[in-house]
Parts: C-alpha cells; sequence; structure tokens
C-alpha cells in the first residue's frame, strides 16, 4: 500500500506528529529552508521586473535528495512547513524541487500540534498560498536589495563587515534617536510638597498638594516650597469631599509574539531571543515520559488574542472546576485584535489545560517550565473575572491649597489570583501609591497636621529601551513582525551598533556613526513611518490586493538615487579617518580614529607616509575620577569645596558649606578633555532673566535655561579664550562632533570655522605671545602644553 508523505521544517515536529498517524503516512523534515538567494551576488533580476534567482543550498542537498525519493513513493505529498510567511516559502520551495506534476500536493496547516488539530488539516487540506508566499518573497527581495546595496557602501567609506538591513537600521535608529533626547534634555526643578494628616479615625495618612488656587501646582524652587510651607502651617486642613467607587479591572488578553516577548523580559529577565528558542520547543514537541512527544502551545508566531472556541469551553470548564463560581464571568470573554493585526493564527495558549505545569514539571528545564506557566498562567486568567476594588478619593483645603489623597483595597482579587501583568518602574510606582488604606472621613472634618514635607524633583529624560520597550515601540509603530523582533534585537547587537547594559540598550560610537551617514544619505529607507508602510504593502499583497511588482517598482525608483547620491556624497571615513584630538608621536601630524577588525584604533592621518598607528586611549577608573573631582572643583555659588555623594539616583557633586549653600551638580560621563559636571552657573537668561544651567549635549557643554521648556533659550560654553581668527569676535567653546568626539571651535560658527581637536588652555605662550596654548599627548599618554603656532616650537610637561 502506497504510504503519503508529510514535510514538516523541524525534526523535533516528526516525533510529535508521527506519535498521532499510521503507518500509511511518512513524516520527514526540511530542517528550514532548502534554497536561499546566492550569497555571492545579488540574485535579483531587476530588469526582468524583480526575479529572484534561488539556490539550493548546500548544506540542504542531502535533505532535499531524500525528500526526493521519498516523494516518488508517496501516494500524495502533504507540506506542512509553519504556518506564516516564511512557511509558506519552505513549502513552495519544496514544491518546486519535488516536481511531483504526477500526484497531488496539499499544502496543511498545523496551529498546534495536538491530534484533533493534525487530523483535522490532513482532513481538510489546502492549495499552496500564491499571495502569502508573494508577500514573503516580496519582503526578501526588499530586504535583499537594500542589505545588498547599502553594506557595500559602509564596506567602501568605513569599514568591512559592516552591514545595514532594511528593518534592523531603523530599529538603531530609535535606539540613537532616544540617547539624542536624553543628551539634549534639559532637567526641570520642581518640588512636591504632602501633608501628613490625622483624622478622628485612625490611621494618619499623606495628601499630596495638587492645585493652587484654580491652577496646577508648580513650584519652582526651594524659596517658593518654603513660602508654602508658612501658609499651611498657619492654616487648618478641613476635607472637603470624600469619593468611593467600585473599580473593576479586566484581565488582559492572551498572549501575541510581542507581548510574550515583552512580558517574559519583565517577569522573567529572558532575552527575546531566548523567549522564542523556548516558545519554539514548547510548540514542536516535549517528551513526556511513557506519553512521548506533546506540542504544549499553539503556534508561538502570532498578532492575534483570537482564541478559538473550544479552547474557551475548555478553560472555562476548567476555571469552574478548580476555582469558585464568583471567578468564572456568565458569559466567555472575546477580545478584539489590534487593527494591523493578520489573525493568521490563535492567540499563544497551552494546546490542553489536561498538562498542568506543576503535573508535567520534571519533563520540562527550568526556564521552560517558567514560559510554559507564564503562557498557561495568562490563558486562564483571561477568561476568569474582573477584580474588584472600592477605590477611596479624599479632597482637603488647607486656604488656596488643595490636597489629594487616594487609596484603593481589593474587594474581590479576580482574575488576580493566578496571574498579574508586569509593569515598568513608572508604572508600578504609580500603582504603589494607589495600594494603600485610608482612614474613614468626613466632608468637612478638620483635621490634625502632624507634619509637611517637601521634596526637590527634576524631571526626568525620556528612558533608555529595554528589549520589552524596544520591542514594544517596534509593534506600536507597525516596524518589523512578530517573527521578526528576536533576529533584529540580535543582529543590531551583534553588529556592536548598540550595547546591552544593565538591561538598556545604548548606542556604540560605531552605532552613532553608522545612523548618522544612514539618516544623511538614506532619510526615507530609515524613516520609521515608511518602514512601516511597506510592512502595511506586504499585508495588502498577501491579502491578495496588491501587486509585488508595483510595490517594488515604486520602492527601487527613489531608492537608486538615493544609492549613486550616496556613492558620490557619503563621507569617506576610510579613507580620511575620523580627527582626533591626538598627535602623531612619530611626525607630529594629526591622528585620526579608524575602524578595524577589533574596533576603533589611532593612525597617523599620514599615511602611507608615516604608517604609525595605537590603541585607542581607555578611559580612567571610577575611583580616579572621583580623586579629581574632589581635588579640583569648587562650588560657584560660594567658592566651598564640593564632594561626591551618593543619592538615589547615582553620584552628585554636593557643596561642603550645606545646609548654608544647598549646590548640587550632576557628574557627567568622564571623558578625556569634557567638561565633567553640569550645575548652576552665574549667568542668567537674556531673553527670561532666569538662572542658566550647564549641560552635557551630543555636541558639547552648553548654556540652557531654567525656564524650560517655557523659555527655550541656549548659549554656548565657552573657555574665556578669544578665537584666533583675524577680525572675530567669538570665543573658543567646547564642542562634540556628531559621533560624540570632542574638538573645540568659535561660538559664532558658521560665520567663522575656527576649529581644533586639541584643549585650549588660557596661558600665552612664552615665546611667541599666543594667548593660548594647547594640551596634547605623548604616545605614552602623558600630557604636555604646546603652542598651536606652526612655526612655534615651543613644549612644556604639565
Amino acid at each position: 500500500m502506497s504510504v503519503s508523505l508529510i514535510i514538516v521544517e523541524s525534526p523535533t515536529k516528526v516525533k510529535t506528529i508521527k506519535k498521532y498517524l499510521g503507518k500509511e503516512f511518512q513524516v520527514l523534515a526540511s530542517v528550514g529552508h532548502i534554497k536561499d538567494l546566492p550569497k555571492s551576488k545579488l540574485g535579483i533580476d531587476i530588469e526582468n521586473g524583480f526575479t529572484p534567482t534561488y539556490q539550493v543550498l548546500e548544506s540542504k542537498k542531502k535533505v532535499l535528495t531524500e525528500l526526493k525519493k521519498a516523494a516518488k513513493g508517496a501516494a500524495a505529498i502533504y507540506l506542512a512547513p509553519d504556518p506564516d510567511r516564511e512557511g509558506e516559502a519552505i513549502a513552495w520551495h519544496i514544491a518546486e524541487e519535488l516536481d511531483a506534476k504526477d500526484k497531488p500536493i496539499h499544502r496543511v496547516l498545523f496551529n498546534d500540534l495536538t491530534k484533533q488539530t493534525i487530523l483535522k488539516a490532513l482532513s481538510e487540506p489546502l492549495p499552496l498560498d500564491v499571495n502569502k508566499y508573494e508577500a514573503q518573497q516580496t519582503r526578501r527581495i526588499l530586504d535583499r536589495l537594500v542589505g545588498y546595496q547599502i553594506s557595500p557602501l559602509l564596506w567602501e567609506k568605513v569599514k568591512r563587515g559592516l552591514s545595514a538591513g532594511r528593518v534592523q537600521s531603523v530599529a538603531v535608529r530609535l535606539i540613537c534617536d532616544r540617547e539624542e533626547e536624553i543628551r539634549r534634555f534639559v532637567p526641570e526643578e520642581f518640588w512636591n510638597i504632602t501633608a501628613q494628616l490625622q483624622g478622628e479615625n485612625p490611621p494618619p495618612f499623606e495628601a499630596k498638594l495638587i492645585k493652587i488656587g484654580n491652577k496646577k501646582a508648580k513650584i519652582e524652587n526651594v524659596a517658593a516650597a518654603e513660602e508654602i510651607v508658612k501658609a499651611l502651617e498657619a492654616n487648618t486642613f478641613i476635607v472637603h469631599k470624600v469619593e468611593r467607587k467600585e473599580v473593576r479591572k479586566s484581565p488582559p488578553p492572551p498572549f501575541t509574539t510581542s507581548k510574550l516577548q515583552q512580558e517574559a523580559s519583565r517577569l522573567l529577565r529572558f532575552p527575546v531571543k531566548k523567549t522564542m528558542a523556548i516558545a519554539q520547543r514548547l510548540y514542536e514537541g516535549i517528551e513526556l515520559g511513557e506519553e512521548g512527544s506533546v506540542g504544549l502551545i499553539t503556534y508561538m508566531r502570532t498578532d492575534s488574542v483570537r482564541i478559538a472556541d473550544e479552547a474557551i469551553r475548555e478553560v472555562r470548564k476548567y476555571i469552574s472546576t478548580h476555582y469558585d463560581a464568583s471567578y468564572l464571568p456568565e458569559k466567555p470573554r472575546y477580545f478584539k485584535n489590534a487593527d494591523l493585526a493578520q489573525d493568521a493564527h490563535e492567540a499563544i495558549r497551552p494546546t490542553s489545560l489536561n498538562y498542568h505545569p506543576q503535573h508535567i514539571k520534571k519533563y520540562l528545564t527550568n526556564d521552560e517550565f517558567r514560559l510554559y506557566q507564564l503562557i498557561w498562567n495568562r490563558f486562564v486568567a483571561c477568561e476568569m473575572s474582573p477584580a474588584i476594588f472600592d477605590q477611596t478619593t479624599i479632597d482637603i483645603y488647607c486656604g488656596d491649597y488643595l490636597f489629594r489623597a487616594q487609596g484603593s483595597i481589593m474587594k474581590f482579587p479576580g482574575f488576580t489570583i493566578v496571574y498579574t501583568e508586569g509593569k515598568e518602574e513608572e508604572e508600578q510606582e504609580k500603582e504603589d501609591l494607589l495600594d494603600r488604606l485610608l482612614p474613614e472621613v468626613r466632608a468637612g472634618e478638620v483635621l490634625t497636621l502632624i507634619k509637611v514635607n517637601t521634596e526637590q524633583k527634576f524631571t526626568q529624560p525620556p528612558p533608555r529601551f529595554t528589549e520589552a520597550s524596544l520591542v514594544k515601540e517596534l509593534e506600536e509603530r507597525g516596524i518589523g513582525r512578530p517573527s521578526t523582533y528576536a533576529t533584529i534585537l540580535t543582529t543590531i547587537q551583534e553588529r556592536k551598533y548598540v550595547e546591552l547594559k544593565k538591561g538598556k540598550f545604548y548606542p556604540t560610537e560605531l552605532g552613532f556613526l553608522i545612523n548618522d551617514l544612514l539618516v544623511k544619505n538614506f532619510p526615507r529607507i530609515l524613516d520609521p513611518t515608511f518602514t512601516a508602510s511597506l510592512e502595511s504593502e506586504l499585508d495588502l499583497i498577501e491579502q491578495g490586493k496588491r501587486n509585488r511588482l508595483e510595490t517594488l517598482l515604486e520602492f527601487y525608483r527613489p531608492f537608486t538615487e538615493e544609492l549613486n547620491k550616496a556613492k558620490k556624497e557619503m563621507l569617506n571615513l576610510k579613507a580620511e579617518g575620523k580627527p582626533t584630538e591626538f598627535t602623531c608621536e612619530k611626525c607630529g601630524a594629526p591622528m585620526v580614529m579608524r575602524w578595524g577588525k577589533n574596533g576603533g584604533f589611532l593612525a597617523c592621518s599620514q599615511y602611507p607616509t608615516c604608517k604609525n598607528t595605537r590603541n585607542w586611549p581607555s578611559e580612567q577608573s571610577a575611583e580616579k575620577e572621583e580623586e579629581e573631582i574632589n581635588a579640583e572643583i569648587f562650588c560657584d555659588l560660594c567658592g566651598e569645596k564640593m564632594v561626591v555623594k551618593e543619592g538615589r539616583y547615582g553620584k552628585f557633586l554636593a557643596c561642603l558649606a550645606y545646609p548654608n549653600c544647598k549646590n548640587t551638580k550632576k557628574i557627567g560621563k568622564k571623558e578625556e578633555n569634557s567638561v565633567l559636571t553640569e550645575g548652576l552657573v552665574h549667568k542668567k537668561c537674556d531673553k527670561c532673566g532666569k538662572d542658566m544651567v550647564l549641560k552635557q549635549g551630543r555636541y558639547g557643554s552648553f548654556l540652557a535655561c531654567t525656564g524650560y521648556p517655557t523659555c527655550k533659550n541656549t548659549l554656548p560654553f565657552t573657555l574665556g579664550i578669544p578665537c584666533p581668527n583675524e577680525g572675530c569676535t567669538g570665543e573658543i567653546c567646547e564642542k562634540r562632533s556628531k559621533s560624540g568626539r570632542l574638538f573645540y571651535g568659535c561660538s559664532r560658527y558658521p560665520e567663522c570655522d575656527f576649529s581644533t581637536w586639541s584643549k585650549p588652555i588660557v596661558k600665552p605662550c612664552p615665546e611667541c605671545g599666543n594667548p593660548y596654548l594647547v594640551e596634547k599627548r605623548n604616545q605614552k599618554g602623558k600630557a604636555y602644553l604646546a603652542c598651536p603656532v606652526k612655526s612655534c616650537k615651543y613644549k612644556e610637561e604639565l
């Protein structure tokens, strides 16, 4: 009797599927893609409708031979790669290579690997989906056109081994843009005032000042705060109104791919790549002793929150059996998909509630158990009753000052007995403030003031991206798809464009450099909105509403113009190098920074005449930095010495004359020749009259008005040295290049183009009388002073 052949992607699935089928089926695996575009060339015939040229992968020739042999003797062929675009492409490529025109070829989709799903899919086979395949091909061609034509340009201009990707480069841009926001952010001082109060009934409680008169409370400095405190202490606190209401909190929907990645990152501290690898194993099958291989979850690449009716019936039966009746809502809960969701597959859920996490824990690794339990708990919780809270709000007047106290008490836990969603730090802090007990008070009741507390605060810059928040940002902007997030985050780190430090993404110097080059030369490709629009185009192609050729032509025509322009105009750092403040100790020429296999290094700008190179100097230790700060920094308000203190938000400088002088300064990142601190300076804003504050920006030190954002005035921070260019009235300022390195230039730029990489020092040259010297370093890194006038050879040791 002839058998039918089932071809899946993964060898792990083979064991799971075989368990449910008889001898009339043979199950083999393609082990992923069997064909791809060639690595050595573009592989796209642009002139012939962007026709791709696929080649059988060398590593898959043996696998393909086995598949062909099995197909010859098969009565029918069922192609069962993953139920997504990539899986559809694999199915098409297998069908092309088998070329089995004399027998039926079917497409089957397994949303999970349970017996019921597998048998149903085989009984209701589908034809190959040409639209889904076209969508995958379009994405592959777009990625190849961008990657294989921009990357060689970076090799030519910067160094070999760099890459640019249609989506990965946009992800790097988001991280670089966020870092620039943080560097440019000017903190604004404000003060919080809270009152500790006691009513007729215990316990004492705390209320926060929210309004002064009819306006939102905005206290800008300590003087204003102290004035309010005096007014409060001389007045009476009276309860204005008490509002009590019942608040219901509904459970979150079951997991989509991105939500699973975010929650596993927040709660389990799993990198996105790890989450997807574990989820793949749970989907494909885990050996459960005598029962054999069992697929424990549904397909893990989905953007849908839809749940199958039979799964809803099963989970409601489970809840009614294991929990009190009050935990089961009268009607099933159905969740609405986001507008951009494709809804090709169900949400991520357990395939069967017969496999409780605790019952099968012994068969799972610790990480598999933790992720499976997370998926299980969220799925069960999503069909449970809402949590109910009694929320109380007390408004209190003290003269014109309105205070508010809020608290909430859980009345019924509902779904929270099974699952509580993870929160970002700021969201959790807000919830914690509400989770407190307030006393019974009545309108008109006079409260006793125990104490008034004042707290100095500063507005905070936007937070750096974590893996969870970056996935959330990509999803909300419509950039990429669930199946691509893990690859994006992995690639940008492997390319050394970003670093993950203590869970936060930081762009590297190379990442800033490449991002600047790409944004300047390929603004359309690096535009997040444009990238998201292409994802929508791919969705339309999959739905049969858009033609692949139209999309590719609309993309490629302007891209070609950008590419040709970039070849001529993009800055060639490989030939010119990146200027630095260092001098070659062999010939005296400026040193430039170049990039090699092991990162940045210093090379003489006179290469090949002078071939001198040396390592990029390392930063000094944190301990030495503190010693230098303690020894050299004095309070700019009273002249007393500043010392390093440790606060809630890290280290800062504080005046030794405290509490008579409360001046503080932020400690900036240590870099050679940089201004170390940020803080108030003896200068008033020429627009509004408020104090100016010294800030560190990406392009150097600058003065910013403390009245920001009402007043956005900024001024350059000068070194007090007149510009040496004849006739110029400007002064020399500390600045930064686009990639973050320090240099010094005229405050009147662009009217005056004076610049130097060496730090000017206010000291006249004793030989030629030049009004300043510059700081340089020898080969060993030791600093010395030298005259910048080329005809003068004066030097002195520091």
